[in-house]
């Protein structure tokens, strides 16, 4: 008997959704619904400088009034559907891998992090050296007298691979490629990858919907997942959508959040039609209801390249 599709919304409240997070939401929403399956609605208001929950607030409106409505979580379900709520369990499943040796201390800043002569991944992104890897314990305590440590995970060198739902297989070298993660920050602040891997798990999430500029993050979740003896869920990467500069859109881009388009006096069935359009979904740029889409979904009518939005 197959499992129904359990798949989530998961916003950062840093600021005003924008275009391209509906896009995700969206597509999200569609899969779970077109499969009769479920959507949770998850905050991740991890970083205490720049979530507040009056941003979640607004996300919540935005969503209903696009028609993207979900089965469980956000504000109705409770403080747990909040990250900033959930740092003892977070705290729980760091001590497994503390358990199994597989956390150390890391004191590099962020200078040491960008330095030109580190190494870099595809994208910019600087990969972790290793420079903490092997300091003694006498050298952590000299260190740490000065410095608060981040703390990392010591991953393995070998090849991670799986099957992306939209963008096909994908395989890297974990140690090579993607380097040691930070799972607690210096500050205390446990990191997306270790928060999103403990959620998923414990909500029961089973399919994964979310930006390509995420893709990279998989390995370390799929094997943060083994090491804590979670499932995999199913990862779909949506393309991003860009401004006309070729940059992807972010909480800055403010004539294309939410709040200027509807101030704007747009309708949602408009903003959703566009949003189908841009993915593939239909073939005329018109208003259509989310709801009117789900007859007309399948994953492979979605265009896999990022989308400029003009």
């Amino acid at each position: 008997m197959s499992t129904k599709i359990t798949g989530r919304f998961a916003p950062s409240p840093s600021g005003r959704m924008h275009l391209g997070n509906a896009f995700s939401c969206l597509l999200a929403w569609l899969s779970a619904r077109s499969a009769g399956g479920r959507i949770i609605l998850r905050h991740e208001d991890l970083d205490p400088a720049r979530c507040r929950r009056e941003y979640a607030d607004r996300i919540e409106d935005d969503l209903r009034w696009l028609g993207l409505d979900w089965d469980e979580g956000g504000s109705e379900g409770g403080e747990s559907y909040y990250q900033s709520n959930r740092r003892a369990l977070y705290e729980q499943y760091l001590e497994v891998l503390r358990e199994k040796g597989l956390i150390y201390p890391c004191f590099c800043t962020r200078a040491d992090l960008h330095a030109a002569s580190a190494p870099h991944a595809s994208d910019g992104t600087p990969i972790y050296s290793g420079a903490c890897r092997s300091l003694s314990p006498g050298q952590q305590r000299e260190r740490a007298k000065h410095r608060a440590p981040a703390l990392r995970a010591r991953v393995p060198d070998r090849e991670m691979h799986f099957i992306d739902g939209l963008q096909g297989p994908y395989s890297v070298e974990l140690a090579r490629d993607c380097g040691d993660p930070i799972l607690r920050r210096s500050d205390g602040v446990h990191a997306y990858q270790l928060a999103v891997v403990v959620d998923d798990a414990l909500m029961g999430v089973n399919q994964v919907v979310r930006g390509r500029d995420l893709l990279s993050s998989t390995p370390w979740q799929l094997w943060l997942q083994e090491e804590l003896g979670f499932s995999h869920p199913a990862y779909v990467h949506v393309p991003l959508l860009l401004s006309g500069d070729g940059k992807r859109l972010s909480k800055r881009d403010g004539d294309m959040d939410l709040g200027a388009v509807r101030a704007s006096g747009v309708s949602p069935q408009s903003v959703i039609g566009r949003l189908a359009f841009f993915a593939g979904l239909i073939d005329r740029d018109e208003p259509v209801s989310p709801t009117e889409l789900i007859p007309l979904f399948d994953w492979g009518k979605v265009r896999k390249e990022d989308i400029v939005v003009k």
